[in-house]
């Protein structure tokens, strides 16, 4: 990576919770923060933003130090380079589409006029020059996103923060307004960050993931790296996939209680062992011969997910079989129920748990 645009030690404490995250984006580079409920993603933010002072550490973007409480050093949210989308887009309601968009330019100091016409300029590239006159109750979601993207792009931000963009738009709405807002991004010269929940907004528009859990980075790279080697519970159930620790001797992954996971690699010490739910394979009874990558269940519950039924297996080793509905037909699958599981080696995945 290129030095970094944006270089931040980001350390805020809250009633029982502390943030501690180091987060570095490039020029030009998109980061995604993902992480489940309460991991202080948009803590970090609001951070980013100005909204939230930092408690420690240390906030530089371009080589201007926006926040280190230890030298006494804060930026105004108003006087940073920041554009910020956030979740409901906060469009100035009295305002029309135009006007929204000329609001921040406005407030660096452009005349009126001149704020107006790089509005219109902006409406144009997001494809709404004929909606400037409309007020935001007069928009579609899709639209208010995109004038909401108008105005953070405006200001010619060197840091453009988005807040779960997509999250207030439906299903067809979202696959549009995601492939726009990935044009935009990379045609945008600063640093970019985004917050969100939804891995398939995180995969198709970011350079780099940086997962948080209860404050703290627990994993980063790109897509390929964090989606075949997740390193937490919470990133194998993100990418899909059964996540195990256990300690490798050759061929298998040892995780307790007899059980072993085989692997089509050689590998030693302590080590992730990964597989997809349609890898496990379901058994009515134990089968015949010595399997040790084989272990007794107990099914905790049934679902479809999407042509195939998930079964949530509990036991030695909990794990996550899908299943087609004719295979579950015939297992007479059901809450409670014992069963076998089994995985082969081909399909496993193991690494070491050091980096």
């Amino acid at each position: 990576m290129t030095a970094p645009l944006l270089d931040g030690h980001l350390v805020v404490d809250r009633a029982g919770f502390r943030l501690d995250v180091r987060l570095h984006v490039a020029a030009g580079e998109v980061v995604a923060l993902l992480g489940p409920n309460g991991a202080g993603k948009t803590t970090a933010l609001r951070a980013l933003a100005g909204l939230q002072p930092l408690d420690a550490g240390r906030l530089r973007l371009d080589s201007v130090v926006l926040d280190q409480p230890d030298a006494r050093r804060f930026v105004r949210p108003e006087r940073r380079p920041v554009g910020v989308v956030f979740q409901d887009y906060l469009l100035f309601p009295h305002l029309n589409a135009r006007d929204n968009v000329a609001f921040g330019p406005r407030r660096q100091g452009l005349p009126r006029r001149a704020a107006r016409e790089r509005a219109t300029a902006w409406l144009d590239r997001v494809g709404l020059a004929a909606q400037a006159g409309r007020r935001p109750r007069q928009l579609s979601g899709g639209q208010a996103q995109r004038v909401a993207l108008a105005r953070a792009l405006a200001v010619h931000p060197a840091l453009l923060l988005l807040d779960e963009p997509l999250a207030a738009l439906d299903a067809r709405t979202r696959l549009d307004t995601r492939a726009e807002l990935h044009r935009h991004l990379a045609d945008h010269a600063g640093a970019a960050v985004l917050v969100t929940h939804d891995p398939l907004d995180a995969l198709a528009l970011a350079d780099r993931l940086v997962i948080v859990e209860d404050g703290r980075v627990v994993q980063e790279g790109d897509a390929a790296t964090v989606t075949t080697r997740p390193r937490t519970d919470y990133v194998a159930r993100l990418v899909g996939l059964n996540l195990h620790r256990g300690r490798a001797d050759g061929r298998h992954v040892h995780l307790g209680d007899g059980f072993a996971v085989p692997t089509a690699h050689q590998l030693d010490g302590d080590a992730f062992v990964v597989f997809a739910p349609t890898a496990v394979t379901l058994h009515p009874h134990r089968p015949d011969g010595d399997a040790p990558h084989t272990w007794p269940a107990t099914v905790a519950g049934v679902h479809r997910h999407g042509d195939h039924l998930r079964v949530q297996l509990t036991g030695a080793v909990s794990t996550v079989a899908d299943v087609t509905p004719a295979a579950a037909a015939g297992l007479r699958l059901l809450p409670g129920q014992q069963v076998w599981a089994s995985v082969a080696a081909g399909d496993t995945r193991a690494y070491p748990v050091g980096p």
